[in-house]
């Protein structure tokens, strides 16, 4: 009985490991947030500094913009998994370990998004961020893309119609949530 007890005490605290991976998502998202705003800011360098140089030709324009555009799109997806790893992290804490309790006085004024009530919200939330990391990325590629023949307009917009039907089913199962 007494070596039950303490085995069940020791296996209730292995709980705590989660920690690791709570600490390393939370570092991650910050890294990345750092990373894209860094890229953004050197965008914004850049666009200024083109703004003000000298005319350019179409070329250099069209250049210009397709660098910016993708530049941009990919801090989008950065910032996009970074609130991904930031939803994990605290999801995996209030799962794992214990109700974030500043989180639970501060949702009576604010966005519920960042509380975790169980494995299904956290699957939930980090589903609907995954689907967007996954339509930008989709979008991102289609820019760079270019389209020889009749056939790639085709398959552009299929997929554009399987983006907007992602999107119409993650909505419809979210107002079903809340009836």
């Amino acid at each position: 009985m007494m070596v039950e007890r303490l085995f069940e005490a020791a296996l209730w605290r292995s709980r705590f490991i989660v920690i690791l991976a709570v600490v390393s998502s939370l570092m991650s998202a910050v890294i990345l947030f750092l990373t894209a705003t860094a890229d953004v800011i050197g965008i914004a360098v850049r666009s200024l500094g083109y703004a003000l140089g000298p005319p350019h030709l179409s070329e250099e324009y069209e250049a210009f913009h397709s660098q910016i555009v993708g530049h941009i799109i990919s801090s989008v997806d950065d910032y996009l998994l970074a609130t991904v790893l930031l939803i994990f992290s605290l999801g995996l804490y209030e799962l794992f370990i214990s109700k974030i309790d500043v989180a639970q006085e501060d949702a009576r004024h604010s966005s519920k998004i960042l509380l975790i009530q169980n494995l299904d919200d956290l699957k939930d939330r980090l589903a609907k961020v995954v689907l967007m990391i996954l339509i930008v990325t989709f979008f991102k590629n289609v820019i760079h893309t270019s389209f020889s023949d009749p056939l790639g307009i085709l398959y552009l917009g299929i997929g554009i119609l399987f983006v907007a039907l992602a999107l119409y089913f993650t909505g419809k199962s979210a107002h079903a949530g809340e009836k």
